[in-house]
């Protein structure tokens, strides 16, 4: 998130510095260069959902302003794997990024522009003067209502400049699979009747925007479902008569056959950036659609009440399940305990069920808070939980990629879950690790699978690795390493009686499935824990006054119909760290207290705002069907605490120069 000191006085924008330029074709772009443009500035990094989103948001902007917009990505890495150029233009290909991008591995820029959160984005109008700063998600309708107030002023003033960007679409990759996300086994008599007696494998091929059966010698093509076209529409999915689309689909779950008999369908499919479960026919090839609205993390027409239960744990989500509002559905399982689909909705950092028979929603465990908190259900922090597997007694094993952490539902027989971690430590810890859990490190995991004997395989993503977590000792190894960002792990089941198992490894990077050998005997690897590397904050000891600033966007209003519309819940690690004033109260102004025993830490911030649309009743109320909106953002700000540090913290949740 950028922080910046008001001033009386505009404040030019400063320069763009990385290390390279992505999208443009091998030239260095400069802001002189961008003078007479809107520059849109998107700070972001590729492993951050809430970022994912935002490049969603901005296509229509970029569309529609597309003579007098210009949208740079400034790529900001989270993660030492993000770092890597290969693998940057590798997700600047993935996520289809029309717009130059900066490479910003020394977070040069984003310390320029005093970011403090992923995402954060920067206005600066046709004479470099920055105009606004936005964190988070959610602002496209602001950005829309400014961009046109800026054409207007500027065309008046002769200092804007229609004309084409400086973006150079790069070579595309081609081949069968393009950035494939996940797999599903499909047993003899359940896919393809061209699959032969060993079964095949449904794959989301998610850079095609479909699904592909493979044959188990992961070369042959036994079917397509979907288009191939980026989109959203139901309806035959198969063959040259396909209509069906989907859009970046990722999960995958295999239905029971007696429920998938009453259901209709075989196959849960997480469409993620459509915000939907779509269902899937294997026998006729039709696609239809389960669960959810379509319209992410947006608060509906009526009360727009900042509270505990805004995004957060509600159980049953009621209403029909078209429309349930989803965000960023990843993996799916099917819960033998719960009689149900589970869902890892990454979006929102929660996991979520679905009934294929009755349709009902619910979200099961987290409370849509960001990190890594155990317990029970409704106090439970995820961070952008990505995998999912069941194991023998019908506990559910998480990949929770953002606190590189392997997380565990446990489900009592009568339904109620306890949430434990077995690795990981907070959001900004990670590393290659083997040995004792407590001490192994993982980087940004986004698949899971149980092994024969008990064990967990975890497709250690940013490591290119396959690790394994063994619940009986309490100890992490490695299976395999060297692949190019493995994104799910499957025990393979098309193996003779008494051979060796073998995993099957989505490798997203090399546009594959590959088959993986279980080694006899692990690796034992340490290449050290780290953290994010990140600015400290200098802050003193002491009261520290904190300020959320938030400007609602033009058109609409805060929504103080049923009181203040705004909170703050604040917390820190390690906890020592404050003294008093954490919790969650309404309000975006608090008086913190700091340890002066503890010499270091993050603080923990999630600010929320409610607005809705106007205009405004001749009474100056909102008017009753109003569509409303929600503006969140959580803050991971790292500090070390001394004399002379600041006793202000200043963030703009959506701010205005």
């Amino acid at each position: 998130m950028s922080e910046t000191v008001r001033t009386h006085h505009r404040v030019r924008a400063s320069e763009l510095v990385g290390r390279n330029w992505l999208n443009t074709g091998g030239k260095t772009l400069d802001l002189e260069a961008l003078r007479g443009k809107i520059v849109l500035l998107d700070f972001w990094t590729f492993c951050c959902i809430n970022c994912l989103h935002v490049l969603d948001e901005l296509r229509p902007l970029e569309e529609q302003y597309s003579d007098v917009l210009v949208t740079v990505g400034v790529h900001s890495p989270k993660f030492e794997h993000e770092a890597d150029p290969v693998a940057l233009a590798a997700a600047v290909e993935r996520y289809e990024i029309h717009h130059p991008v900066l490479d910003d591995p020394e977070l040069e820029t984003w310390k320029a522009y005093t970011a403090r959160a992923w995402p954060t984005l920067v206005v600066i109008d046709p004479e470099g003067y920055i105009v606004a700063h936005l964190s988070g998600e959610g602002h496209a309708d602001g950005l829309a209502v400014l961009i046109s107030e800026l054409v207007a002023q500027h065309e008046a003033k002769g200092t804007l400049h229609r004309g084409s960007g400086p973006y150079v679409a790069p070579e595309p990759t081609s081949g069968t699979l393009r950035f494939p996300g996940k797999a599903l086994f499909l047993p003899p008599g359940r896919g393809s009747s061209a699959a032969d007696e060993r079964g095949s494998w449904l794959v989301t091929d998610t850079g095609h925007h479909r699904l592909v059966e493979l044959g188990t010698d992961f070369q042959t093509v036994l079917g397509t479902f979907g288009s191939g076209t980026k989109g959203y529409a139901d309806g035959p999915a198969a063959g040259d008569a396909a209509v069906a689309q989907f859009n970046e689909p990722q999960g995958l779950v295999l239905l029971p056959e007696d429920v998938a008999a009453k259901a209709g369908y075989d196959v849960v499919i997480a469409d993620s950036v459509n915000h939907r479960l779509r269902g899937l026919s294997l026998a006729d090839g039709k696609a239809s659609t389960l669960a959810g609205s379509g319209v992410q993390r947006l608060l509906e027409a009526g009360p727009a009440r900042v509270d505990e239960d805004a995004v957060g744990f509600t159980g049953e989500l009621g209403g029909h399940p078209l429309d349930v509002a989803l965000s960023s559905p990843w993996d799916l399982v099917w819960s033998r305990k719960l009689n149900a689909v589970v869902i890892a909705m990454a979006g929102t950092h929660q996991i979520f069920s679905f009934d294929p028979l009755t349709g009902a929603v619910a979200i099961i465990a987290g409370n849509g808070l960001e990190g890594l908190l155990d317990g029970a259900p409704h106090e439970a922090w995820f961070a952008q939980p990505s995998g999912l597997a069941e194991d023998a007694e019908g506990s559910i094993w998480v990949a929770d990629s953002e606190t590189s952490a392997l997380r565990k539902l446990v489900i009592d027989d009568d339904g109620a879950i306890t949430v434990e971690s077995a690795i990981g430590k907070g959001l900004f810890d990670f590393g290659f690790r083997d040995g004792p859990a407590a001490e192994a490190r993982l980087q940004h995991p986004l698949g899971v699978t149980v092994l024969p004997d008990g064990s967990v395989a975890i497709a250690d993503t940013y490591n290119g690795a396959v690790r394994r977590y063994d619940p009986a000792s309490g100890t992490v190894s490695t299976l395999a390493r060297s692949l190019l960002e493995p994104s799910d792990v499957i025990v393979d089941h098309t193996q003779s009686a008494g051979s060796e198992p073998l995993l099957v490894v989505v490798e997203a990077n090399q546009h594959q499935l590959v088959y993986v050998p279980i080694p006899k005997e692990a690796q034992q690897v340490d290449e050290g824990a780290v953290q994010t590397h990140r600015p400290r904050s200098p802050m003193a000891p002491g009261p520290l006054e904190l300020t959320v600033r938030f400007t609602a966007p033009t058109g609409q209003k805060l929504d103080d119909r049923w009181g203040d519309p705004t909170q703050l819940k604040i917390s820190s690690t390690p906890p020592e760290l404050l003294v008093s004033g954490g919790g969650t109260s309404v309000g975006l102004l608090r008086t913190l207290e700091l340890s002066s025993e503890v010499p270091e830490g993050v603080l923990h911030i999630t600010a929320r705002a409610a607005a809705c649309d106007g205009p405004e009743t001749e009474d100056g109320e909102i008017p009753d069907h109003a569509a409303c909106h929600l503006y969140q953002q959580d803050w991971g700000i790292p500090v070390v605490l001394q004399g002379d540090g600041d006793s202000e913290l200043v963030l703009d949740l959506r701010g205005m120069d």
